[in-house]
């Protein structure tokens, strides 16, 4: 009886959950077009950080932009000017 029947269990339910975990599509990360708020009028802080990044990008700040628009201007215009980036 070398071997522990309790510890063969512990290592066998930790595979499947490290598995699923790992290859189970994320959902912290939803294309703005799909947001149940999307078509409401941008947040303060979108606001605020569109028209810095408007600004540093030489481009007019839409103020009557939706959540879901505003999102999309703010990816794009973090293209351009390098701002948000991981690089």
């Amino acid at each position: 009886m070398s071997t522990n029947p309790k510890t063969s269990q512990v290592d066998e339910q930790a595979t499947p959950s490290d598995t699923s975990e790992t290859s189970a599509p994320s959902n912290t990360v939803k294309d703005p077009s799909d947001w149940t708020t999307g078509g409401e009028t941008m947040t303060g802080a979108q606001a605020s950080y569109l028209k810095t990044l408007s600004e540093e990008a030489n481009v007019l700040f839409d103020e009557t932009l939706s959540k879901a628009d505003a999102s999309k201007r703010i990816d794009e215009l973090q293209g351009k000017t390098g701002r948000g980036r991981d690089h």
